[in-house]
């Protein structure tokens, strides 16, 4: 790798920024922004949907920081691109300038005001519960701040924060195996319920879980770990009838009298549940964090703890 190259793409990415003028920054960020859609979808054509642009002119993003760094960033003689070395550095280092670059709108508003764009993944309790509450307080105190959503399992919202796609990720407390690097700040806590058919009541936990069909929550998703181990803790055996990672349509399927589940409940949630049989899970009870997760190193400070703040104070009781 040329000296050059190294230069270019040291740890002093502040320096790198104020080396450029505004035209040159701005199409600079954008070739940066498609190489990090590229390293994380594995091809120019998803790369192209994620950042909106034609896959002629992600490659042409791409030759052009090939030029400006005097190296191949990608293996091209393989079906897919392949990171070469200077690629992988390459990748590291746009990370770090783009986290820097989104956190300056933040950094140099007023006192009060927050400014930027934040990039939020929420699991779907959170975004049926205190996130709405929460967007919608941050969008009327800061008016200049740009909130993106996606929703997604714990698991998959942490590789994608750890992936730098996203910003934060509102999530249960991480579970191993999870990714490297990631902070978390609790907001609130869930309980886990058994939900049944409202024609099951006067059953106990045992009799319900061991006697229904049961649906199971995914176990690929942390909630999903957290209930199969609680499950061979209690030595239950149940008789798995479907495994879903929708915990709406998880409830449907009880409501429909197909079966008995185990999900974790918001005290909002649980209000709207009044037609099913709902007995607490565990001996005591098990219960689960929702936590923001963030990288350790991601400069986004302000915009993370305006966001906390917000979830606590509309978070379910």
């Amino acid at each position: 790798m040329t000296s050059c190259l190294k230069k270019q793409l040291s740890n002093q990415s502040s320096h790198l920024l104020a080396e450029c003028n505004a035209g040159e920054i701005t199409m600079s960020l954008r070739a940066l922004r498609t190489l990090i859609a590229i390293a994380q979808h594995g091809s120019f054509a998803r790369a192209a949907d994620t950042v909106h642009l034609t896959q002629s002119a992600v490659s042409l993003h791409i030759k052009s920081l090939e030029e400006e760094f005097n190296a191949s960033l990608f293996d091209r003689s393989r079906r897919l691109p392949v990171l070469t070395d200077a690629g992988h550095l390459a990748v590291e280092r746009a990370r770090e300038i783009v986290a820097l670059y989104d956190s300056i709108a933040s950094d140099i508003g007023g006192e009060n005001e927050l400014r930027g764009r934040l990039k939020i993944g929420a699991i779907q309790t959170a975004l049926a519960s205190a996130l709405p509450l929460a967007l919608a307080g941050l969008a009327a105190e800061h008016p200049h701040l740009r909130i993106n959503v996606a929703s997604g399992m714990s698991a998959e919202l942490a590789t994608r924060v750890e992936a730098g796609e996203l910003d934060v990720a509102i999530t249960t407390e991480p579970v191993k195996p999870h990714p490297y690097g990631l902070v978390s700040t609790t907001l609130y806590e869930e309980g886990f319920w058994i939900i049944a058919p409202g024609s099951c009541a006067g059953l106990d936990f045992r009799q319900l879980l061991q006697q229904l069909p049961f649906i199971r929550f995914d176990r690929r998703a942390w909630a999903g770990r957290t209930i199969d181990r609680e499950l061979r803790r209690l030595r239950l055996h149940v008789q798995t009838s479907m495994e879903l990672d929708s915990q709406d349509a998880i409830i449907q399927m009880v409501a429909s009298g197909l079966g008995v589940s185990v999900v974790p409940l918001s005290s909002q949630n649980l209000e709207q549940l009044k037609h099913l049989e709902v007995q607490p899970f565990g001996s005591p009870q098990r219960t689960r964090r929702v936590v923001l997760l963030e990288q350790e190193e991601r400069p986004l400070a302000r915009l993370a703890t305006a966001l906390a703040e917000a979830v606590k104070k509309h978070a379910p009781t």
